[in-house]
Order: C-alpha cells, then sequence, then structure tokens
C-alpha cells in the first residue's frame, strides 16, 4: 500500500495534520486533496478536538497543485478542469468554518494554492527558512484558493498586485514584517511554537474562539452599523455559553478556569 498523503497525530485537545508528499514539497494531488478532507472532517465531528495546526512534511509546506496530474500529451487539447470547484475551494471554505482555530505552521516552501491556503488559517507562524510565493503568473494562471481575497486584506492592495503580477517570493521574516503572518521564528522553534499555540487554544473557551472568527469574517463586507449588530448579536451567545459563566468565576476566585470548550 502506498504511504498516505496525509498525517493525523492527536494531542491533549488538538489534532496535527501534517501533509506528507514530500517527495513532491507536498503538492496536491486528487487523492490527497480526499484524504485532507476526511482529516478535517474528522477533527470538526471530535468534540475533544478544540485546536487544529497545519504543516508540511520534509523541506515544504506546500507546493500547490502537482503539475504532474496536469500534463497534457502531444496533441491534447487542454480543457477547463473543476480542481477548484470540487477541491480547493471546498477546502478553504472548510478550514474557515472550523469552529475552532486553525494554526499553520509553514516548514518551508508555500507557493501557488499552498501559500494561500496557509493564509487561509486563523494564525501563520513560519519558519525563517520557509518562503511564500504567488508562483501562478509563471505559468500563466489567476491566484485562486482565496488568494486574491486574503493577501490583499492582509498586506494592502499594492503589495498584493506586485506580488501576484511578479511572483516573486517573500521571505517569512518579510511577511511577519508586512503582515501577511503573525511570526516569524527561528527553524527548530516552529513546531514547539505552534505546539504550545495549540495547547493554549486547547484549554481556551473554544465556542467563543469560534464566534470570534464568526465576527472577523463577517467584517470585510460589513458596514459599521452592520457589524454592530453583528457583534450584538455574538455576545448574546456569548453569555448564554457555559465557559462565560466559567471566567467570570474563575476570575472572581482568583483561579484557573477549567473551560468545556466544545462540549
Amino acid at each position: 500500500m502506498s504511504e498516505p498523503t496525509i498525517l493525523v497525530t492527536r494531542e491533549a485537545g488538538f489534532r496535527i495534520v501534517t501533509l506528507n508528499r514530500a517527495e513532491r514539497l507536498n503538492a496536491f494531488t486528487d487523492a490527497m486533496h480526499e484524504e485532507l478532507r476526511a482529516a478535517l472532517d474528522a477533527a470538526k465531528a471530535d468534540e475533544d478536538c478544540r485546536a487544529l495546526m497545519i504543516t508540511g512534511a520534509g523541506r515544504g509546506f506546500c507546493a500547490g497543485q502537482d503539475l504532474n496530474d496536469r500534463l497534457l500529451k502531444p496533441g491534447e487539447k487542454p480543457v477547463p478542469r473543476e480542481s477548484l470547484e470540487k477541491y480547493y475551494n471546498p477546502l478553504v471554505r472548510r478550514l474557515r468554518r472550523l469552529p475552532f482555530p486553525v494554526v499553520g505552521a509553514v516548514n518551508g516552501v508555500a507557493a501557488g494554492a499552498g501559500a494561500n491556503i496557509a493564509l487561509a488559517c486563523d494564525i501563520v507562524i513560519a519558519a525563517q527558512s520557509a518562503n511564500f510565493t504567488q508562483s501562478f503568473a509563471r505559468i500563466g494562471l489567476v491566484p485562486d484558493s482565496g488568494g486574491t481575497y486574503l493577501l490583499p486584506r492582509l498586506i494592502g492592495e499594492a503589495r498584493a498586485r506586485a506580488l501576484m503580477l511578479t511572483a516573486q517570493p517573500v521571505p517569512a521574516a518579510q511577511a511577519a514584517e508586512w503582515g501577511m503572518i503573525w511570526r516569524c521564528v527561528a527553524d527548530d522553534q516552529l513546531m514547539p511554537e505552534a505546539t504550545a499555540l495549540c495547547a493554549q487554544f486547547a484549554a481556551a473557551p473554544t465556542q467563543g474562539l469560534a464566534l470570534i472568527k464568526r465576527a472577523l469574517d463577517a467584517s470585510p463586507t460589513n458596514s459599521l452599523d452592520e457589524q454592530l449588530d453583528l457583534e450584538r448579536d455574538l455576545q448574546r451567545e456569548a453569555v448564554m455559553l457555559p465557559d462565560y459563566a466559567e471566567g467570570v468565576r474563575a476570575f472572581m476566585e482568583k483561579r484557573k478556569p477549567q473551560f468545556r470548550g466544545r462540549k
């Protein structure tokens, strides 16, 4: 049997999902998409899972689509493919809608769709040796997997436009300085930092964090009035959650709260 393209490690309160095609810089195939979808759905269904980390095996995070799957035979005409509608778009939506924080631990090259899948995570930590490349223009394609939505909102239109038109790589330290990612760390500190962050989330008020994600996702397209109304509505949900009551009690009693999370 072939080695699985997705590895899942279960930790106390969170899971680590590793893209596992190191020899191809973890570039996506259809089979890999199917395995990743199953891994994310299983994490969502598990109430004990309160955070998720995504990282890559070997020296790359993800090089995007494996172009070996797209090579044309001599004389063969190109045809429109449905991989965006079938795989990439649902993947980005699935990541953004998970009911707990998703940490992207970018260990190396993140290119094409791989870069944008990383940016779709809630928090991105990158090793110093990593870089992010909107490589689509090199082969005449349009940035996809949410890139034209996410990148301008993270770093501004001028930088996003230049990166997409020139396909120049952005080193992790520069990405952190620009606000593309949260933090750049030494290579040997990537997994300890990302693991500690997931452990923090595993002990946090998970349903409250999910409401924060909903508010942030709505913000770019809401007016101020709409966002104020949404904050009101979500806060009404939050104060009814057991974790809010526990948080207040723990604060008053000067002790560490014991949040129930998703239960």
